[in-house]
């Protein structure tokens, strides 16, 4: 790998806050209609330049300054990493910025810049709300890494993406910078092995006539320029079959660390080949093959890119400003799409380029949608006029004249990985129901951290508001809706709901709430957690009849208890649950949280009142044995989840839990954030680890490697 360094998605929070930029991003969000083009247009203008105008904080930018020295300076790539990208149901393939052959310090710092504001270009704020995920929930890190120039470059796919065959391995490959292949501008060779025994089966050359070079002289040296090649190297092949043995066994090696098929850039300078960049897979579907041969006038023909057959009239368009033109139905046809593309892809019936590969921007995002096509035609923009009725088949890599053939679409994606079993099961965060179905469909074991205050705000009222109002029904239904979201899309997993922690300036938030909420100097150790439910018993009530309401149907729904300052409060709330109906059994189990220090303490006079489990929350245990407030900017070096004294409190309680013989999970930011704390947490004897989605395949993977060494687990 090329060296370089990471600014975190941490960086990047903290310099939202220390810019006070949150409520300005929120306020532009607030009424955007993302299928309103000219509204999204304009709305992306306004946030990219509240971020990119914002003033760097002088510690960060201080800090890339050294690690770009540390590098002795140079050329480099900076390349965003947002939190939410190269999951497995969605790529967010080429949403945010990339910029080459940069060099000098504030160079550094201000790309740095101008890739947080990149998470806001218009196509990525279509892309989140197309797949649900919170814009302000959303991080972004970027990758600096010295610039390779490369000579040679391309993607590898340890599956074959078209058929999702995961014993095949294929690699494409171009002269110049890799920006070419990944965006389509031009068609590369295609390289088809068999992975075991490694066995180079096919090769596709293509003519190139052009490649992507750095400028080497001007004004202008950190763009991009075309070179001509010369005619005689054009129609070569560009990775001779050594490279493509030596790369393929990389690819292999990567694939098996991550234990999932794996979508691979990579470049050649020299003698050595980079790797530049490893992520999941996102776009395998389950295998279709079409019912019958069609059998009609073929007008054209290149790589089959996305499967599935569509009919409809083309509409041909040359630049992303003009992709209102296109209508729900028609076939986009374009020299090749580009991430701006995204909103018309989506409403297309099938997509024809005149470049690219299977492998490029137009040929993942088309297979994540499902939507057929065909890449690489050479000349799909000349030959077919505008309104032309085709048919397009993803297939085989043809188009027809007129529809000649049933559509068929290939939607459901079926994530092929190595099954890996861990006798540590991983577990998932959430909030949102309108993310339940797609996390539930990945390699997660259930939900460790339901959090309710996602759907209460969702329900907008305070719940003692809603009862003098006579509307304490309408409340727990709308509580019972949106857990059973979450209880069935996980059945039979479990789905451990953490019964409402909101603080009183959270609480005054809601309608209503100023009626009932004081004023608190410090409400993240103010009135919270356990002590609301035995003062509050009304408002808890609700809550439980909410769960209840839920557990008829899904007994898959456990209960979390938060904040749990003595035992005497675990004693009256498990009585009060008890009273209620919600008592433990062999299908309904108890949990407490682990994040105040007296939890730790007294953890074994805790598990004498009665629970199944525990689930350390370390945010809140890290602040308060550390005596730091979370979110507080000058204090953010020595908040850490890795101080000694905080992992002394989770050796213990996981010891002691497993002396115990309970449950013992862990649900806080930091096994997201920290691998090699997950790794100890599986040395010490933690029964589950619960991460954010984005980490799920990640921590699954540390998992099996943690066990593996410990010699504790199997895998099949």
């Amino acid at each position: 790998m090329p060296p370089g360094f990471v600014v975190t998605a941490d960086a990047y929070s903290r310099f939202l806050k220390e810019n006070s930029l949150i409520d300005r991003i929120h306020f532009h969000l607030r009424y955007l209609d993302p299928r309103d083009n000219q509204m999204l247009q304009e709305v992306a203008f306004e946030i990219k330049q509240i971020i990119s105008l914002a003033p760097m904080p002088a510690h960060m930018a201080e800090e890339i300054r050294q690690a770009y020295n540390q590098m002795q300076q140079g050329l480099v790539a900076v390349r965003s990493s947002a939190t939410a990208e190269d999951l497995p149901e969605a790529s967010f393939a080429g949403q945010q910025s990339t910029y080459l052959n940069v060099q000098g310090e504030s160079e550094v710092v201000g790309a740095v810049q101008n890739c947080w504001a990149s998470l806001f270009e218009a196509r990525a704020i279509f892309y989140r709300n197309e797949h649900g995920f919170n814009h302000l929930r959303t991080g972004i890190a970027v990758v600096v890494q010295r610039m390779v120039q490369s000579e040679v470059s391309g993607v590898v796919f340890t599956a074959e993406p078209l058929s999702s065959a995961d014993n095949k391995i294929i690699i494409e490959a171009a002269y110049g910078l890799g920006e070419a292949v990944v965006s389509g501008e031009l068609t590369p060779d295609l390289y088809l092995l068999d992975k075991d025994p490694l066995n180079l089966l096919e090769r596709r050359i293509a003519t190139q006539e052009w490649q992507l070079v750095r400028n080497p002289k001007g004004s202008d040296r950190r763009h991009n320029i075309r070179a001509s090649i010369p005619v005689a190297k054009q129609n070569e092949q560009k990775l001779d079959d050594e490279d493509i043995l030596a790369l393929a066994k990389i690819a292999k090696a990567i694939e098996d660390l991550y234990k999932c098929p794996q979508d691979i850039e990579w470049a050649k300078e020299g003698k050595h080949i980079y790797i530049v960049q490893a992520r999941p897979i996102t776009t395998l579907k389950a295998k279709v093959v079409p019912t019958a041969e069609i059998k009609g006038m073929e007008l054209l023909s290149g790589l089959p890119a996305s499967p599935g057959i569509a009919s409809g009239q083309t509409e041909i368009v040359v630049h992303p400003s003009e992709i209102v033109k296109l209508k729900p139905g028609e076939v986009l046809v374009a020299e090749m799409t580009t991430p701006d593309f995204v909103p018309a892809m989506k409403r297309a019936a099938a997509i024809v380029t005149d470049r690219g590969g299977r492998t490029c921007h137009a040929a993942i995002v088309s297979r994540e949608m499902g939507v057929p096509c065909v890449v690489g035609t050479g000349n799909a923009t000349k030959i077919l006029e505008e309104k032309q009725l085709v048919t397009v088949d993803g297939f085989q890599g043809k188009v027809y004249q007129g529809r000649v053939a049933s559509d068929t679409r290939v939607e459901t994606p079926a994530v092929i990985r190595k099954h890996v079993k861990t006798i540590t099961k991983v577990y998932v965060n959430l909030a949102d129901p309108d993310l339940a179905a797609n996390v539930a469909a990945r390699d997660v074991d259930g939900v460790g951290l339901l959090r309710a205050e996602f759907m209460i705000a969702g329900i907008g009222q305070h719940p003692r508001y809603m009862i003098e109002q006579g509307r304490g029904v309408q409340f727990v239904d709308g509580l019972a809706k949106g857990v059973s979201t979450f209880a069935e899309a996980f059945n039979p997993r479990p789905v451990v709901y953490r019964t409402t922690d909101f603080k009183t300036n959270e609480y005054r938030n809601l309608k209503g709430g100023e009626r009932y909420e004081g004023m608190e100097e410090n409400p993240m150790i103010g009135y919270r957690g356990c002590s609301r439910y035995v003062k509050d018993l009304e408002v808890f009530k609700l809550e439980v009849e909410a769960l209840k309401k839920v557990r008829e149907e899904y007994a898959n729904l456990w209960v979390m208890l938060p904040f749990v300052r003595t035992v005497k409060e675990l004693e009256d709330t498990s009585a009060i649950l008890a009273s209620l109906g919600l008592d433990r059994s062999a299908d309904f189990k108890l949990w407490m949280m682990v994040e105040v220090p007296s939890n730790v303490i007294l953890l074994n006079r805790f598990m004498d009142v009665g629970i199944d489990g525990i689930s350390i929350g370390s945010n809140d245990l890290t602040q308060l044995i550390l005596g730091v407030d979370r979110d507080s900017p000058s204090l953010a070096e020595i908040f850490d989840e890795r101080d000694e004294a905080v992992l002394w409190a989770l050796e213990r309680a996981v010891s002691i839990a497993n002396r115990r013989k309970i449950t013992c999970s862990i649900c806080g930011q930091a096994p997201s954030v920290y691998p090699e704390l997950t790794t100890q947490l599986v040395e010490w004897g933690i029964t589950s680890v619960s991460v954010n989605p984005d980490m799920i395949e990640h921590a699954r993977a540390i998992v099996a490697r943690a066990e593996e060494e410990l010699g504790i687990s199997s895998h099949a």
